[in-house]
Protein backbone atom coordinates (compact mmCIF):
# COMPACT_ATOMS: atom_id res chain seq x y z
CA UNK A 1 0.00 0.00 0.00
CA UNK A 2 1.37 3.61 -1.01
CA UNK A 3 2.28 5.12 2.68
CA UNK A 4 4.36 4.03 4.78
CA UNK A 5 3.12 1.38 8.07
CA UNK A 6 4.88 2.79 10.72
CA UNK A 7 3.53 6.40 9.87
CA UNK A 8 0.66 5.05 9.39
CA UNK A 9 -0.11 3.14 12.39
CA UNK A 10 1.36 5.65 14.54
CA UNK A 11 -1.41 7.98 13.54
CA UNK A 12 -3.97 6.04 13.80
CA UNK A 13 -2.94 5.31 17.22
CA UNK A 14 -2.33 9.09 17.93
CA UNK A 15 -6.10 10.06 16.40
CA UNK A 16 -8.35 7.47 17.08
CA UNK A 17 -8.04 5.68 20.51
CA UNK A 18 -10.87 2.63 19.22
CA UNK A 19 -8.14 2.12 15.94
CA UNK A 20 -5.42 2.00 18.45
CA UNK A 21 -7.14 -0.50 21.02
CA UNK A 22 -7.50 -3.10 17.39
CA UNK A 23 -4.54 -2.55 16.56
CA UNK A 24 -2.89 -3.62 19.66
CA UNK A 25 -5.22 -6.59 20.08
CA UNK A 26 -5.64 -7.94 16.34
CA UNK A 27 -2.71 -6.23 14.79
CA UNK A 28 -2.34 -5.71 11.31
CA UNK A 29 -0.26 -6.53 8.16
CA UNK A 30 0.13 -3.64 6.15
CA UNK A 31 2.43 -4.60 2.72
CA UNK A 32 2.97 -2.81 -0.56
CA UNK A 33 -0.17 -4.12 -3.15
CA UNK A 34 0.58 -1.56 -5.87
CA UNK A 35 2.38 -3.29 -8.66
CA UNK A 36 3.11 -1.15 -12.08
CA UNK A 37 3.33 -4.59 -13.90
CA UNK A 38 0.05 -6.21 -12.44
CA UNK A 39 -2.81 -6.68 -14.65
CA UNK A 40 -5.49 -3.84 -13.30
CA UNK A 41 -7.92 -5.55 -15.94
CA UNK A 42 -7.62 -9.19 -14.02
CA UNK A 43 -8.30 -7.27 -10.48
CA UNK A 44 -10.93 -5.65 -12.19
CA UNK A 45 -12.57 -9.30 -13.29
CA UNK A 46 -12.03 -10.82 -9.58
CA UNK A 47 -13.52 -8.20 -8.07
CA UNK A 48 -16.48 -8.52 -10.04
CA UNK A 49 -16.66 -12.27 -9.40
CA UNK A 50 -16.25 -11.58 -5.62
CA UNK A 51 -18.98 -8.94 -5.25
CA UNK A 52 -21.44 -9.77 -2.42
CA UNK A 53 -19.57 -13.00 -1.27
CA UNK A 54 -17.76 -14.13 1.33
CA UNK A 55 -14.34 -14.18 1.05
CA UNK A 56 -14.15 -18.04 0.75
CA UNK A 57 -16.92 -18.47 -1.58
CA UNK A 58 -15.09 -15.76 -3.96
CA UNK A 59 -11.70 -17.69 -3.72
CA UNK A 60 -13.05 -20.59 -4.53
CA UNK A 61 -15.11 -18.71 -8.13
CA UNK A 62 -11.87 -17.38 -8.58
CA UNK A 63 -10.45 -20.54 -8.96
CA UNK A 64 -12.86 -21.55 -11.12
CA UNK A 65 -12.14 -19.20 -13.23
CA UNK A 66 -8.49 -19.61 -13.84
CA UNK A 67 -9.12 -23.52 -14.25
CA UNK A 68 -11.39 -22.49 -17.22
CA UNK A 69 -8.69 -20.31 -18.52
CA UNK A 70 -5.81 -22.92 -18.31
CA UNK A 71 -4.61 -21.80 -14.75
CA UNK A 72 -4.74 -17.94 -16.06
CA UNK A 73 -6.55 -14.54 -15.64
CA UNK A 74 -8.89 -14.57 -18.66
CA UNK A 75 -8.47 -11.82 -20.93
CA UNK A 76 -10.89 -9.70 -22.44
CA UNK A 77 -10.84 -11.05 -25.86
CA UNK A 78 -10.80 -14.99 -23.67
CA UNK A 79 -14.25 -13.64 -21.63
CA UNK A 80 -16.04 -12.93 -25.09
CA UNK A 81 -15.08 -15.65 -26.71
CA UNK A 82 -16.30 -17.93 -24.55
CA UNK A 83 -20.01 -18.97 -24.84
CA UNK A 84 -21.71 -16.90 -22.19
CA UNK A 85 -23.81 -19.66 -20.52
CA UNK A 86 -21.00 -22.40 -20.44
CA UNK A 87 -19.15 -19.84 -18.45
CA UNK A 88 -21.61 -19.34 -16.06
CA UNK A 89 -22.31 -23.12 -15.32
CA UNK A 90 -18.31 -23.97 -14.66
CA UNK A 91 -17.84 -20.88 -12.64
CA UNK A 92 -21.10 -20.82 -10.70
CA UNK A 93 -21.69 -17.18 -11.63
CA UNK A 94 -24.69 -15.48 -11.97
CA UNK A 95 -26.44 -14.70 -15.09
CA UNK A 96 -25.83 -10.96 -14.01
CA UNK A 97 -22.38 -11.27 -13.09
CA UNK A 98 -21.56 -13.04 -16.37
CA UNK A 99 -22.92 -9.93 -18.56
CA UNK A 100 -21.11 -7.59 -15.78
CA UNK A 101 -18.09 -9.52 -16.70
CA UNK A 102 -18.80 -9.45 -20.67
CA UNK A 103 -19.75 -5.49 -20.16
CA UNK A 104 -16.13 -4.91 -18.77
CA UNK A 105 -14.36 -6.95 -21.35
CA UNK A 106 -16.06 -5.15 -24.40
CA UNK A 107 -15.04 -1.91 -22.84
CA UNK A 108 -11.80 -2.69 -22.77
CA UNK A 109 -11.68 -5.01 -25.78
CA UNK A 110 -13.06 -1.55 -27.47
CA UNK A 111 -10.54 0.79 -26.16
CA UNK A 112 -13.46 2.86 -24.37
CA UNK A 113 -12.53 2.03 -20.77
CA UNK A 114 -8.12 2.40 -20.77
CA UNK A 115 -7.13 0.81 -17.82
CA UNK A 116 -3.42 2.52 -18.23
CA UNK A 117 -4.72 5.94 -18.29
CA UNK A 118 -7.33 5.40 -15.67
CA UNK A 119 -5.19 4.26 -13.19
CA UNK A 120 -3.38 7.90 -13.68
CA UNK A 121 -6.39 9.56 -12.33
CA UNK A 122 -7.10 10.90 -9.08
CA UNK A 123 -9.48 8.95 -6.59
CA UNK A 124 -12.59 10.30 -7.30
CA UNK A 125 -11.86 10.52 -11.44
CA UNK A 126 -11.30 7.16 -11.35
CA UNK A 127 -14.26 6.08 -9.40
CA UNK A 128 -16.15 7.90 -11.92
CA UNK A 129 -14.31 6.45 -15.16
CA UNK A 130 -14.83 2.86 -13.20
CA UNK A 131 -18.70 3.05 -12.19
CA UNK A 132 -19.32 4.19 -16.04
CA UNK A 133 -19.03 0.51 -16.74
CA UNK A 134 -22.35 -1.80 -15.69
CA UNK A 135 -20.95 -4.37 -12.76
CA UNK A 136 -18.55 -1.93 -11.44
CA UNK A 137 -20.18 -0.24 -8.74
CA UNK A 138 -18.17 1.73 -5.85
CA UNK A 139 -17.27 -0.83 -3.67
CA UNK A 140 -15.24 -2.88 -7.01
CA UNK A 141 -13.79 0.59 -7.96
CA UNK A 142 -12.99 1.65 -3.85
CA UNK A 143 -11.23 -2.19 -3.86
CA UNK A 144 -9.66 -1.04 -6.97
CA UNK A 145 -7.77 1.73 -5.41
CA UNK A 146 -6.69 0.05 -2.19
CA UNK A 147 -5.43 -3.36 -3.64
CA UNK A 148 -4.26 -2.73 -7.37
CA UNK A 149 -2.93 0.57 -6.79
CA UNK A 150 -1.95 1.38 -3.57
CA UNK A 151 -3.37 4.38 -2.61
CA UNK A 152 -3.60 5.33 1.07
CA UNK A 153 -6.24 7.03 1.66
CA UNK A 154 -9.69 5.22 0.31
CA UNK A 155 -12.65 4.75 2.23
CA UNK A 156 -14.43 1.80 1.28
CA UNK A 157 -18.09 3.24 3.31
CA UNK A 158 -20.28 0.74 0.97
CA UNK A 159 -17.83 -2.52 2.59
CA UNK A 160 -19.95 -4.69 5.04
CA UNK A 161 -17.19 -6.29 7.13
CA UNK A 162 -15.98 -1.84 7.59
CA UNK A 163 -19.66 -1.26 8.78
CA UNK A 164 -19.92 -4.11 10.89
CA UNK A 165 -16.51 -3.65 12.24
CA UNK A 166 -17.02 -0.19 12.71
CA UNK A 167 -20.47 -1.05 14.32
CA UNK A 168 -18.68 -3.73 16.66
CA UNK A 169 -15.55 -1.04 17.10
CA UNK A 170 -17.50 1.73 18.33
CA UNK A 171 -20.52 0.65 19.49
CA UNK A 172 -22.90 1.48 17.81
CA UNK A 173 -26.27 0.89 17.74
CA UNK A 174 -26.79 0.19 14.07
CA UNK A 175 -24.36 0.05 11.07
CA UNK A 176 -22.97 3.11 10.54
CA UNK A 177 -24.24 4.98 7.39
CA UNK A 178 -21.62 6.49 4.56
CA UNK A 179 -22.39 9.84 6.10
CA UNK A 180 -21.76 8.47 9.97
CA UNK A 181 -18.76 6.25 8.22
CA UNK A 182 -17.07 9.31 6.96
CA UNK A 183 -17.56 11.56 9.49
CA UNK A 184 -16.08 9.20 11.72
CA UNK A 185 -13.34 8.05 9.55
CA UNK A 186 -12.24 12.08 9.22
CA UNK A 187 -9.42 12.02 11.77
CA UNK A 188 -7.77 9.12 9.85
CA UNK A 189 -6.70 10.67 7.31
CA UNK A 190 -4.61 10.72 5.19
CA UNK A 191 -4.26 6.70 5.82
CA UNK A 192 -8.00 6.09 5.50
CA UNK A 193 -6.78 2.62 3.70
CA UNK A 194 -4.73 1.38 6.20
CA UNK A 195 -7.64 2.21 8.43
CA UNK A 196 -10.07 -0.14 6.62
CA UNK A 197 -7.02 -2.79 6.79
CA UNK A 198 -7.71 -2.50 10.79
CA UNK A 199 -10.78 -2.85 10.88
CA UNK A 200 -10.90 -5.71 8.50
CA UNK A 201 -8.34 -7.61 10.39
CA UNK A 202 -10.45 -7.15 13.79
CA UNK A 203 -13.22 -9.37 11.85
CA UNK A 204 -10.46 -11.19 10.28
CA UNK A 205 -12.02 -10.79 6.78
CA UNK A 206 -10.40 -8.63 4.58
CA UNK A 207 -11.93 -9.08 1.09
CA UNK A 208 -10.02 -12.00 -1.62
CA UNK A 209 -9.87 -9.18 -4.45
CA UNK A 210 -6.25 -9.55 -5.93
CA UNK A 211 -5.65 -10.90 -9.29
CA UNK A 212 -2.39 -12.33 -8.03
Amino acid sequence: MGADPTAALAHLRRVDRVLGGLIEAHGVRIESDADGDRDHYAALVRSIVGQQLSTGVARVLWGRLLERFDGRPPTPAAILADDPDALRTAVGLSRAKTGFLRSLAEHVESGELDLDHVATLPDDELVRELTAVKGIGEWSAHMFLMFQLGRPDVLAWGDLGIRRAAQRAYRLEELPTRGELTELAEPWRPYRSVACRVLWSSLDNEPAIRAR
